[in-house]
């Protein structure tokens, strides 16, 4: 394990610089002034000036390679750590418990071991500072120059210390955990939606997805890929839930529909195979979703377009004079029933045309002003005054509709995927 971190602050002294301290093998910023200070480095001044010592440090320890031991480094051979404190403080993360010297000449505790001569430490006492499971990762010490007695009112406020080092490396731990969750999420995420859409011949297509506030990993999903006979299918979907589990569902979900598309193109069949996925998927937590297909076949004209719908919000077709219609059936959702009552509905799209698959993130977006549900209403309308515009362009147009509408806190993941006949 690396170092969490280290922080170390040393007072002039009166008699001579001291050397030989321990030092953790990272150099001291050439500024403190210039930098925020760290947690660690405020416990470690606060030791050393309430108590008056010449140094005092937070040393956070390595792993060994050894299994099941924990240690620091072999001994810095370069001057900035003795051999003596070394010892110390691998001792109190050995046994766990502190290290109290009062005078390291007369080496009389049983722990103290002096591999080699003090070289001008004098007092020493080390605390453990702990991880969130109570292992010892570090060490609080305070050294002096001089021999003294460590009163009891001391122990109990390097006690205090060593215990506040230790809630600083578990918020360390905690945000390195959150930040590593945070990019496991994002991979995952990229590894469940399509790299980049495919150019289908004589088309134009765009998608945009934008993840709710504190999502881990995404609910909903789109996909684009090659089906029978020169068709293509299209699919936008909703996993119930979030995370892992979503992510499960999601890829169960888009790698059955890539499969299926390639044995034949009538979007109903390709749902209900997704269906009985689902159903045969050997787990005590159902899964279930809700999904729209299309299976879009390119003409010299434009395109004709199959449609089934699984539960989820209907498509909106765009005529090119700017005239929106709802396109397709209700259906049942997936994962629930062994028989789900899904049908095909059929259109064409000609020059100018657009068809628009979206998620209910989309039209129950809430504004933050009065809690109003963005609708299928308002979503017809910014549809229709969409214009020419490029498929690209209608996709990024609804999405900014209602990120500014819920004034960019959304409550749930949105997808907006388009079609459009150039």
């Amino acid at each position: 394990m690396d170092p969490l971190g280290y922080s170390s602050t040393q007072f002039p002294d009166r008699s001579g610089a001291l050397n030989g301290l321990a030092r953790a093998d990272i150099p001291e910023p050439p500024a403190r002034s210039a930098r925020r200070p760290d947690p660690l480095d405020r416990v470690a001044r606060l030791a050393a000036m309430i108590l008056g010592t010449s140094l005092a440090s937070v040393t956070i320890a390595r792993w060994r390679a050894s299994p099941g031991r924990r240690g620091l480094d072999a001994p810095d051979t370069t001057g900035r750590q003795s051999p003596l404190e070394h010892s110390w403080l691998q001792s109190v993360i050995e046994s766990q418990e502190k290290l109290i010297i009062d005078d390291a000449r007369l080496n009389l505790h049983p722990r103290a071991r002096c591999p080699s001569r003090p070289a001008g430490v004098s007092a020493w006492a080390g605390f453990p500072v702990r991880d969130p499971h109570g292992n010892v990762v570090g060490v609080l010490c305070v050294a002096d120059h001089l021999p003294r007695h460590w009163s009891a009112g001391e122990v109990e406020l390097l006690e205090t210390l060593a215990q506040v080092a230790s809630r600083e490396v578990a918020l360390q731990v905690a945000l390195q955990h959150s930040a590593e969750r945070a990019e496991l999420a994002e991979i995952l995420q990229e590894s469940l939606l399509p790299p980049q859409l495919p150019e289908i011949p004589g088309l134009h297509v765009a998608a945009r997805y934008v993840a709710a506030a504190g999502a881990e990993v995404l609910g909903d999903f789109y996909d684009i890929f090659p089906s029978v006979r020169g068709s293509w299918g299209l699919v936008v979907g909703d996993v119930c839930g979030k995370g892992a589990p979503a992510a499960k569902s999601t890829a169960l979900a888009r790698y059955t529909l890539r499969a299926e598309a390639h044995r034949h193109g009538r979007p109903s069949l390709i749902l209900a195979t997704l269906n009985q996925a689902l159903l045969d998927w050997p787990t005590d937590d159902p899964r279930f979703l809700t999904a729209i297909y299309a299976t879009v076949r390119p003409t010299p004209a434009g395109a004709s377009v199959q449609i089934s719908s699984a539960g989820h919000p209907l498509a909106l077709v765009r005529r090119a004079g700017g005239r929106v219609q709802t396109f397709g059936r209700p259906g049942t959702l997936l994962g629930l029933l062994p028989d789900p009552e899904l049908r095909d509905s059929r259109t064409s799209l000609r020059r100018g045309d657009s068809l628009v698959l979206f998620t209910d993130g989309v039209t129950e977006a809430r504004s933050q002003i009065d809690r109003n549900l963005f609708g299928y209403d308002r979503l017809h309308d910014v549809v229709a005054g969409l214009g020419d515009m490029p498929a690209e362009q209608m996709a990024d147009a609804v999405q900014q509709a209602v990120l500014a509408f819920s004034g960019r806190e959304i409550s749930d993941d949105t997808v907006v995927l388009v079609l459009k006949v150039p």
